[in-house]
């Protein structure tokens, strides 16, 4: 491996050392009890969003992505998990305040935690890492370009929180597989 490479690994493994298990643990009991997960995420980050739902859809989960036209509505007892590395995005924004007025519970991945989003959402899983907002300059933290420390990051997290759904909701990688589409 070069060491390009392994700077890059080194850099998403260091923002996965600084995401505090706790809040990981703490959000995916949060979708556990959902009655209905909405997920959004623009661009890249959007990407492993619908990543995330289509595991989700896996673990037999009743998720949906924002935006698909098969995303149902949103209320009380439901979750929408919405990504804004830069906590700023105005689309992210809006659905956010969509679903509270609705009466759903917001869980949050950003890089900010003092972004507008953060202050919209019930509950901030935070991902420190290099965005799109703090890719420049001495803010610089990652030879990843633009976002993609965030959003590899957000990869790696979201394959664990999976581990840990399956367990909280007992479910076995049988049961995700005979979930798989054939229709490819």
């Amino acid at each position: 491996m070069t060491k390009l490479f392994r700077t890059a690994l080194d850099e998403l493994g260091a923002v996965l050392d600084r995401v505090d298990e706790a809040d990981v643990d703490r959000a995916c009991r949060l979708l556990a009890d959902a009655g209905r997960i909405g997920t959004h995420g623009l661009g890249r980050e959007g990407l492993q969003m619908r990543g995330l739902a289509m595991r989700m859809f896996h673990l037999g989960m009743p998720v949906g992505v924002v935006g698909d036209m098969t995303m149902p509505p949103l209320g009380q007892g439901d979750v929408l998990l919405a990504s804004t590395g830069p906590g700023e995005t105005t689309t992210v924004l809006k659905m956010m305040e969509v679903a509270k007025k609705a009466g759903a519970t917001v869980i949050l991945l950003t890089a900010e935690r003092s972004g507008s989003a953060a202050k919209l959402a019930d509950f901030i899983l935070l991902v420190p890492a290099q965005t799109m907002a703090s890719d420049q300059g001495a803010a610089r933290t990652s030879v990843l370009p633009m976002g993609s420390a965030f959003e590899g990051a957000l990869f790696v997290l979201f394959e664990v929180m999976i581990l840990k759904l399956r367990d909280i909701l007992h479910v076995t990688p049988e049961a995700m597989r005979a979930r798989h589409t054939n229709m490819e």
